[in-house]
């Protein structure tokens, strides 16, 4: 199970997490996002434990925790649909009431080279060959 940890202390590092996590379970992964500009913490991070009573217990355990001056939010985490490699997960069980609708398309106004916006787009008619 992916659990999401959020509202990290920027100094927690990657080893104190994943001391935090298998504490309670066999821990598959763990990592903290880091910002590319400035190679530090972002506040947020994942780890992946395999057996699931294990990580319902490390949330429940570890959510409200404080660890360097923040107080941690633990859950499971969302998988997003479509992403490369990731299968929506908990979709089936969820409240079709409760979920949003697909966005609408963004229409994009088009523009010609020159930066002048062309009119609206005609629609074609076609007529069947006889």
């Amino acid at each position: 199970m992916k659990i999401l940890i959020r509202n990290l202390a920027r100094d927690v590092t990657q080893s104190e997490l994943l001391a935090l996590f298998e504490a309670h379970g066999r821990v598959q992964s763990c990592s903290i996002v880091m910002d590319q500009v400035t190679g530090g913490s972002k506040g947020f991070g994942f780890a992946n434990m395999p057996v699931p009573h294990e990580a319902k217990a490390a949330i429940k355990a570890l959510n409200g925790l404080e660890m360097g001056g923040s107080k941690m939010r633990v859950k499971k985490a969302e998988a997003v649909a479509g992403t490369k490699g990731e299968a929506s997960e908990g979709t089936s069980d969820a409240d079709p009431l409760t979920q949003e609708a697909p966005a609408e398309p963004v229409v994009r106004p088009r523009i010609k080279k020159d930066g002048t916006p062309l009119g609206s787009k005609k629609a074609r008619t076609f007529r069947k060959k006889s």
